[in-house]
């Protein structure tokens, strides 16, 4: 679910993006702040991210545990970078809380935090 969540972000494919979301998310980000509802979160990625920023996920810190009843917890690291340049620019944490309902997986709950530079 990471790689199609974060292609879709990374090809500015809003609505493959968007479908992955649920309707009443709570993004949480250590330097904006919460972010509520899928809409808040696309618009932000349109307006901010679309064509300024890719992500890559950090090899070997994906952890992904089950939640009975509920779905799966999603833990890692990734990068950014600018698109036309493979140089990165910023790491962070995240945590995704994903549900599974009726075999249709969407985020509830995200929260992105430890920003910080990468020393050059």
């Amino acid at each position: 679910m990471d790689a199609k969540l974060f292609d879709a972000y990374n090809h500015c494919d809003l609505e493959k993006f968007g479908s992955l979301l649920a309707d009443d998310l709570e993004f949480y980000h250590d330097k904006s702040g919460l972010s509520s509802g899928r809409q808040a979160l696309v618009e932000g990625v349109k307006n901010n991210i679309c064509g300024k920023v890719t992500r890559e996920l950090v090899p070997g810190t994906l952890e992904v545990y089950p939640i009975a009843n509920y779905g799966a917890v999603e833990i890692g690291v990734h990068r950014f970078h600018h698109p036309q340049d493979t140089e990165n620019v910023g790491e962070a944490k995240f945590i995704h809380l994903w549900q599974n309902k009726d075999g249709v997986w969407k985020i509830t709950r995200a929260i992105s935090f430890d920003h910080h530079g990468l020393a050059k």
